[in-house]
């Protein structure tokens, strides 16, 4: 069989696999994001409780690989009488994971607010809340975008972590294709395709996000 015709078989399971890899990335990208954004909240509120509660969760998450992060909540929450299916845990791990790293993307973007604008804003008569709301997010949105999308990009390809606890995304079901056919250059080759295909496109996504929030004069 050659190596095209191999491809060509392969595609149907590829795509099955492709097809849950962008699932796994789409839910851990909104999991991990909502987290992120509580957490950014909590780093930057006045409670110097729920900053040390951030700041523990962020070096904890940022300072354990997340394949040992993935075996604790698949292999070792069960010991604890709380069992989650592979798909769950995946998400679970990944959304858990780019939460703490899209925080400190999110927090520093605020810290990079000149403080004029917090004084403005009080001024005004807005609350703390209401002047991160209303002043401060929509322009540290700006700055945060393109390390938010570098975090993003990371994701979609920590995906294939996965396949360690039987989730037969992308990697996992070319794995499956190899043990069949023998034929683990090509088949490796075109999952490092689809890959590059899909971080493309988030790429792409992040430079028209940052054309269409950048301020007049700055396309």
């Amino acid at each position: 069989m050659s190596i095209f015709d191999l491809l060509l078989q392969s595609v149907p399971v590829l795509l099955a696999g492709a097809l849950l890899t962008i699932k796994f990335a789409v839910l851990s990208m909104l999991f991990g994001l909502a987290a992120a954004m509580l957490v950014t909240l909590m780093g930057v509120s006045t409670y110097p409780a729920l900053q040390r509660i951030a700041r523990s969760y962020v070096s904890i998450m940022r300072g354990t690989p997340l394949l040992v992060q993935i075996f604790v909540i698949y292999y070792g929450l069960p010991s604890l009488g709380l069992s989650l299916g592979p798909t769950t845990a995946g998400v679970l791990a990944l959304s858990a994971n780019v939460a703490a790293y899209l925080s400190e993307s999110m927090r520093g973007a605020i810290l990079g607010i000149n403080r004029g604008q917090w004084l403005a804003a009080y001024s005004l008569g807005l609350s703390r809340l209401d002047t991160l709301r209303y002043v401060v997010a929509p322009q540290a949105l700006r700055l945060a975008i393109p390390s938010l999308g570098n975090s993003l990009i990371s994701l979609v390809k920590d995906t294939s972590l996965v396949s360690v606890i039987t989730v037969t995304e992308l990697l996992r079901s070319a794995q499956e294709v190899i043990a069949a056919t023998f034929q683990p250059l090509p088949l490796y080759l075109g999952v490092a395709a689809v890959y590059w295909v899909l971080c493309t496109a988030l790429e792409l996504f992040q430079r028209w996000l940052e054309r269409h929030l950048a301020l007049p004069g700055q396309h």
